[in-house]
């Protein structure tokens, strides 16, 4: 699997940036510069299951290992979805999905906040993401400060 690091200075408090990130709507909207019609469903909370999925449901299913308020979130990919939300864990495609991590980490410092991603994903993806993450991120950054 690759590591990849993706970060942005935003100034802001980080409390306002997680909860710019992670709200229902803003969330559609940063993402959207990178992955149009994306969007999540599920709680935000340590153990709980995210799918995050198109406008047609297909997407991922991520399991939420680590979810510290405001501070630090890991989620481990544990299926792709198909459209219509359909679980699939056997497809080759899936087997180069399954397993990739998803973490991100906010630190404060003199009102900016540093947002760090980092994601560990077969080499398959690895050009999508450093493509799309700095959109993400960007756009994110707009939306914060």
């Amino acid at each position: 699997m690759e590591n990849l690091t993706f970060s942005a200075a935003i100034a802001a408090p980080k409390e306002k940036v997680w909860d710019i990130m992670l709200d229902p709507e803003s969330y559609k909207v940063w993402t959207d510069a990178a992955w149009p019609g994306s969007d999540y469903i599920g709680e935000w909370k340590e153990g709980n299951e995210l799918r995050f999925v198109s406008s047609e449901g297909s997407g991922t299913l991520a399991k939420l290992l680590i979810c510290q308020p405001y501070d630090h979130i890991v989620a481990e990919h544990i299926a792709m979805l198909l459209p219509g939300g359909i679980e699939d864990r056997d497809s080759e495609e899936a087997k180069e999905w399954i397993g990739s991590i998803e973490e991100y980490s906010f630190t404060e410092k003199d009102g900016v906040t540093n947002l760090l991603v980092t994601m560990k994903v077969y080499p398959k993806w690895e050009t999508m993401f450093s493509t799309d993450w700095p959109k993400a991120l960007a756009k994110l950054k707009e939306i914060c400060e």
